[in-house]
């Protein structure tokens, strides 16, 4: 009897599908999405493939194309976190069938658990949607209430983000890779709902694609998880002539290490997480680069001592 190939959960980041500072177009999205998927479809030559995928950029576009049309109240961000799985989980199909015509793939609308007493609800840090000054970033939080940050150089919307505790589709997800598909899901960290007298309901919150991701890998027992961004490395004192790759490492020592709580922190949480928990490497690195990593040409890779 043949061995079935090992499980591969790989985490696409929204700003790797719509880079920072470019224009949020439907087309730019495909572009990039194509650009991406070529190397996925190769993958899933030799694992099972289960791709989840970013929605930071994406929400927020919804989000402000919500405002527009003032005649009726916003959608929720759980809402829109739905539309923007739909959205992109179409986007990634198509562009995987198009490398992959005989590949079976299905895009999983996913809803996941979270904790109503969770203190990201008091304390926002998800980036969502585009990038701008600080001045039009205060301009933006007075109009609309909303919380804003630093990102790099720029300023961005922020958004609670609880940590992802179930995911309601489990089942699902597992019957449809022992099928043989390639799984599409937990789409911008799931639609963040949270379990109540007449069962469950949406919040206003953006999950975390990659504590998800992490989340998923360990429910499937996967040997690999690899969260894919727009840099090739983790890297010490970003930003300043003192930067420095990491490639290798355990997760000991990257842990003595501070990252940027929006951006790169949960990234290195989820890998480090994911190892621990499942003796699995936690893979971090650039979208264009996903299969020299996986072949340790490129990336950081994270792994538990002991």
């Amino acid at each position: 009897m043949t061995e079935p190939k090992p499980i591969l959960v790989v985490a696409v980041g929204g700003n790797a599908l719509l880079q920072r500072g470019q224009a949020m177009t439907c087309d730019n999205q495909r572009l990039n999405i194509a650009q991406s998927t070529a190397a996925l479809a190769r993958l899933s030559e030799s694992y099972r493939l289960v791709i989840v995928h970013g929605n930071g950029p994406q929400v927020g576009l919804l989000a402000l194309q919500n405002l527009a049309y003032s005649e009726v109240p916003s959608y929720p961000l759980d809402v829109l976190g739905a539309e923007s799985q739909g959205m992109i989980g179409y986007m990634l199909a198509q562009g995987l069938k198009r490398e992959a015509p005989e590949a079976r793939i299905t895009t999983l609308l996913t809803q996941i658990e979270v904790s109503e007493q969770d203190p990201a609800f008091s304390s926002p840090d998800k980036f969502i949607g585009p990038i701008y000054t600080r001045e039009e970033a205060d301009r933006m939080a007075s109009a609309y209430g909303w919380t804003v940050k630093a990102d790099g150089p720029h300023w961005r919307r922020v958004v609670p983000s609880p940590r992802p505790m179930k995911i309601v589709e489990i089942d699902a997800i597992r019957n449809l890779l022992d099928a043989g598909e390639t799984v599409i899901c937990c789409g911008g960290g799931g639609a963040p709902v949270v379990r109540g007298e007449q069962g469950i309901s949406g919040v206003e919150a953006v999950i975390d694609k990659d504590l998800a991701a992490a989340l998923l890998a360990r429910e499937l027992n996967a040997e690999h998880l690899i969260i894919l961004t727009d840099a090739e490395n983790v890297v010490l004192d970003w930003g300043t002539p003192m930067a420095r790759p990491l490639t290798d490492i355990s997760v000991e020592e990257i842990r003595q290490y501070e990252f940027a709580k929006g951006s790169m922190a949960p990234k290195v949480d989820a890998a480090c997480n994911f190892a621990l928990q499942t003796g699995g490497i936690g893979h971090i690195g650039a979208l264009s680069k996903v299969e020299a990593i996986m072949q340790h040409r490129s990336g950081t890779h994270i792994a538990a001592i002991g």
